[in-house]
């Protein structure tokens, strides 16, 4: 004990557990009148905002929702998804947002497992959601969303309540508490797993804020920006910016569902600022045909994360008026952790070198205590020579608190000190991070570990592919060798052999591609192409 230990205790004056519950408070205190949320013609208020929220919050007490109950939101990027951030957590319950593209048997095992006891959901998604929960053995509350907006005439109801009324039914004074602890869990969200059932990870209040002024810092985020909700809201809570934009007064301008001509009017009439978004999305944007495309009136900022880019991505969007910064991330990290900072001695290199270094994972956030690539049987850091690969792992107030009801796996994916990312990479002697693939998706050809992102990257830089993505096929010579898979541009032809001998030109003999298949790949709803899918076809 030192004098420091000693009469200087916490108290309630000089330690406040940190929510980002407080963003919502003081946008309502300082900016009433702002516009706060706009979805086609509806506008909301940041006093607005909040009265809708407090009030859902007071209606889902009256019901008996408490502290360590969760409450599910299956819903599209509507104002609904964005309140519930909010008014979960004010009754001390669990947010848990559900993928809204998931098949009847994963819901009903998420809401089983995440002993959810209301769901509130889009009308729009009745026919999954009627058989998951047929299969259900207990009665959930269920809240169903009526969008106007949205074509339901052939949806049917699917609970008892309706959203605007059961929020009418609650008081706009109710008196919600913040935590009396910032580990308190917060949200809930689940891992698209490939095998098995997902995982069911869990975040804490003070988490999910350190997440909200990291990303502001990182991105230097200014105040009064418009943003566009392309991220889904259910993925890692939409990144964690239903809680960044309220710190910043900014303006949350909702996209129900992804459509590209949408994306540029929107940018057009509500002067866009920012938005993030999967490559797949970077790819439709810059794919777009020149009717659905408007010409940008302001540089529009974008940060791209769910799967590493490919560089050419970078140059494309440039073009049009777009500045991206690449970021990574995981569920069980809140979302983004690093971002590709930029150096200004890069300037003086060539476009296409400065894009290669635009693709990098890149460094920790200012909000993430550690980054680094370690080789997962010794946890040793692998030498800074971009060559030899590890995995990454992460460590900081940013990594979730585990995953609900599975000590096993918490222990498993915590093991050494460090969560394990399961994504392979490089560190290069800058300490700039590089994934080099999935451990699961490294192709093992004859003894020599290929990188699929690699190929894919090569593939993505000739003018008639749109999207590519290459699997390990099985090969009773070599073990496995690289098969690609790719969806052409429109209206530009290519074959399997003009493919191989673009790679070749480029890339080692045992890194080409042995088969090209041209098809529509599968990808989740978030825009990550579903590999396991293509492995099936072998």
């Amino acid at each position: 004990m030192t004098h420091y230990d000693t009469n200087l205790d916490k108290n309630s004056a000089n330690y406040v557990p940190l929510t980002p519950l407080t963003f919502l408070k003081r946008a309502k205190e300082i900016y009433p009148n702002y516009e706060a949320i706009i979805y086609e013609d509806l506008k909301y208020t940041w006093d607005q905002v909040y009265k809708r929220t407090v009030k859902f919050a007071s209606a889902l007490n009256k019901l008996g929702i408490k502290k360590g109950d969760t409450v599910s939101f299956l819903a599209f990027n509507t104002p609904e998804i964005f309140e519930g951030h909010y008014s979960v957590p004010m009754t001390g319950a669990v947010l848990n947002t559900i993928n809204i593209r998931l098949d009847a048997k994963t819901i009903a095992y998420i809401l089983d497992h995440s002993e959810a006891k209301v769901l509130v959901v889009d009308r729009q998604l009745h026919i999954e959601v009627k058989k998951a929960l047929s299969t259900l053995k207990r009665k959930i509350v269920i809240i169903d969303i009526d969008d106007k907006f949205a074509d339901q005439s052939k949806c049917e109801k699917i609970g008892e309540l309706e959203y605007e009324s059961f929020l009418n039914s609650g008081d706009e004074n109710y008196n919600w508490e913040m935590p009396k602890d910032e580990w308190q869990a917060i949200s809930l969200s689940y891992t698209s797993g490939t095998t098995g059932n997902p995982k069911g990870v869990v975040y804490h209040h003070r988490g999910s804020y350190l997440m909200s002024t990291g990303s502001a810092v990182a991105w230097n985020m200014p105040n009064r920006l418009n943003f566009l909700t392309i991220v889904p809201m259910f993925h890692c809570n939409g990144w964690g910016y239903p809680w960044t934009i309220p710190m910043l007064n900014g303006k949350t301008i909702c996209l129900r569902n992804i459509d590209v001509k949408k994306i540029f009017d929107l940018i057009d009439k509500h002067n866009i600022t920012h938005f993030g978004g999967a490559p797949i999305v970077l790819n439709m944007i810059t794919g777009a045909p020149d009717t659905d495309r408007k010409k940008l009136k302001q540089k529009v900022h974008v940060l791209t994360a769910g799967a590493p880019p490919p560089s050419i991505i970078f140059k494309k969007m440039k073009e049009l008026g777009f500045e991206v910064m690449h970021v990574y991330g995981l569920t069980e990290t809140y979302g983004h952790v690093t971002q590709c900072a930029w150096n200004d001695v890069w300037n003086g290199l060539d476009e296409e070198k400065q894009n290669e270094i635009k693709a990098r994972q890149g460094v920790r956030y200012p909000n993430t205590e550690g980054i680094t690539v370690m080789n997962p049987e010794t946890m040793k850091e692998v030498p800074k020579d971009g060559k030899t690969i590890g995995e990454i792992m992460i460590r900081g107030n940013v990594v979730m608190k585990g995953y609900f009801k599975d000590k096993e796996a918490t222990n498993k994916a915590m093991d050494g000190g460090w969560f394990h990312s399961g994504d392979l990479a490089v560190m290069h002697p800058d300490g700039y991070v590089k994934i080099q693939d999935r451990s699961k998706d490294i192709i093992i050809s004859g003894g020599e570990n290929i990188s699929s992102i690699e190929i894919e990257n090569t593939l993505a830089k000739h003018p008639s592919v749109s999207i590519a993505a290459v699997v390990a096929k099985p090969d009773e010579k070599w073990g496995e060798v690289p098969c690609a898979f790719i969806e052409m541009v429109k209206d530009k032809p290519v074959t399997e052999k003009e493919l191989i001998s673009f790679c070749k030109e480029t890339l080692a003999g045992f890194k080409v591609p042995k088969q090209v298949v041209f098809c529509e790949l599968p990808k989740t709803s978030t825009g990550k192409i579903q590999k396991f899918e293509l492995r099936k076809k072998f």
